[in-house]
């Protein structure tokens, strides 16, 4: 298995590059991200992961571990290629990605070309845990950690109320009325969805 490759990038382009090692040349297939993270340098290393079939051997290279990881996550995730992963990893950057994974955003993955609903939904229950054990925040920015919160926003997802719906109910019922009980706040956030 070759896990990395250090040696002169001869020909740089936005999906894949050509490095020499020692005299051996490697086309790797590289992300946007990656791209943008090498197109001014000359040489440098690439963590790679080689995927063989039965009619090829590819190389895939990533400028960081983290987008690797993420990358053998993805093409893990039943109906995702390669390919695809490689333009998930090109729509959004890593930390971005997983933070939509970890959030159950479908629609920041609908946006990538070739992911529909039912693959984002899929996507989303295959690695949400993943995501959320290795520390990637699973409620959106500004929303108050407060445990009734919490519980009242489980509370509405298991009901079948989407993740960013539920939150922008709560928010709204918090502000109408702060001192509310549990009951009382997952009601009022039903009546405000």
């Amino acid at each position: 298995m070759i896990i990395s490759l250090t040696g002169t990038f001869v020909q740089k382009t936005p999906s894949f590059i050509h490095v020499n090692v020692m005299g051996v040349g490697y086309e790797v297939q590289i992300s946007l991200n990656t791209y943008s993270a090498i197109q001014d340098k000359q040489e440098g290393t690439l963590v790679t992961y080689l995927q063989i079939k039965e009619d090829a051997h590819t190389l895939f290279g990533f400028a960081e571990q983290a987008e690797k990881e993420l990358f053998i996550q993805l093409i893990n995730v039943n109906g995702v290629g390669a390919s695809t992963a490689r333009m998930m990893l090109s729509a959004m950057k890593p930390a971005e990605l997983r933070s939509a994974i970890a959030s159950g955003n479908t629609g920041a993955l609908e946006k990538i070309k070739g992911i529909g609903r039912k693959s984002a939904e899929r996507i989303i229950l295959e690695l949400r845990d993943k995501m959320v054990k290795a520390g990637v925040e699973s409620t959106s920015p500004g929303f108050i950690h407060n445990t009734m919160e919490n519980d009242a926003l489980n509370a509405l997802m298991a009901l079948g109320i989407p993740r960013n719906t539920a939150e922008s109910a709560l928010k709204k019922a918090k502000n109408i009325s702060p001192e509310d009980n549990l009951e009382s706040l997952i009601k009022k956030s039903l009546q405000l969805i």
